[in-house]
């Protein structure tokens, strides 16, 4: 029956006394040491450790990938997806390496990789799905991943040296906050179709040479320079002492492009974003700034359609005796 402490096993045991409570034993052997230490404090603590960079991680657990960090440009670059790595083969895009996950199915875009990659002696790593997730920060890749080469930019001084040097009228674009590498790929593009020495970007706040400017370059990124300033304002103005005429474009210019005076000699055409345009210190640096003449109906145009226009105008008056 509940409750009747008759049953067998009811039994109650004696004790010496209250056991001792927090107050009590416990508290005293407490006293004098002090507040408890903060976790970075203590070396035997994880945040000490993780704190001091010496934490290993422990037996069967992995690690999160880091994410990849720098500036754009910098550090291997990498094409995920089938349908992308196909594109970016056939483009003669410079690969470093081509990894393809264990256990991918076999289809027709796979095996044109494989044969093109065989055809140009590509290195074909195969890995498993875990590692291809790791290297690739996660991203969805489909068992299929290029890594490009760190892409390797000139310096401004070089680049201004070999334009000064050629046989032909000097002729640099530069880029103000371009931000978009397809952009810049077009514009690369044009450059070398109509004779520039090289293009001229910002460290900070510019698209870097990733696969998506390479590929929209159509491969002129291999044969054009394309320098890196720390300081484009500094440089910019540098260019101007050796001697060359720094026009920028501004679809609110009063001056058209085909009649700014001195396009046809020495020149470096600056180009801005089409939402922003010209930052304030470029924008006084330039000599002059000219617009591309356009309709009523069409409030700007992108930065690789302006800067293709306005080079193919330079070209022509340049050829013009």
């Amino acid at each position: 029956m509940p409750g009747n402490s008759q049953r067998k096993g009811a039994v109650k045991r004696k004790g010496k006394g209250n056991t001792a409570g927090s107050g009590g034993r416990v508290r005293r052997g407490l006293e004098g040491r002090g507040p408890t230490p903060k976790a970075e404090d203590r070396p035997y603590h994880v945040a000490h450790k993780r704190a001091n960079g010496d934490e290993r991680p422990s037996a069967g657990r992995t690690r999160t990938p880091e994410k990849r960090t720098g500036r754009p440009g910098s550090g291997p670059e990498w094409v995920v997806g089938r349908n992308a790595v196909l594109e970016a083969m056939e483009a003669e895009i410079p690969v470093k390496s081509a990894y393809v996950a264990e256990g991918a199915e076999r289809d027709d875009r796979l095996r044109e990789v494989f044969k093109l990659a065989a055809d140009r002696s590509t290195p074909m790593l195969q890995v498993t799905r875990a590692e291809l997730d790791r290297l690739t920060a996660g991203a969805i890749h489909q068992g299929l991943a290029l890594q490009l080469p760190e892409y390797s930019y000139a310096h401004p001084d070089d680049l201004l040296a070999a334009a000064l040097d050629s046989d032909t009228e000097p002729l640099i674009v530069a880029l103000d906050s371009i931000t978009d590498p397809r952009n810049l790929g077009a514009v690369i593009r044009s450059a070398a179709a109509f004779g520039a020495h090289g293009v001229l970007i910002p460290e900070r706040r510019s698209a870097g040479m990733t696969a998506a400017a390479w590929k929209t370059s159509a491969g002129a990124a291999a044969r054009l320079p394309v320098a890196r300033a720390t300081n484009l304002n500094r440089t910019l103005r540098a260019y101007s002492n050796a001697g060359l005429r720094l026009v920028g474009l501004d679809g609110e210019a009063d001056t058209d492009l085909a009649a700014t005076e001195g396009i046809s000699g020495p020149l470096v055409l600056v180009v801005g974003s089409e939402g922003a345009g010209l930052s304030r210190l470029v924008r006084e640096a330039c000599d002059s700034m000219a617009s591309i003449p356009m309709t009523s109906t069409v409030e700007s145009l992108n930065a690789g359609v302006a800067a293709g226009i306005a080079l193919y105008e330079i070209s022509r008056q340049r050829r013009t005796p």
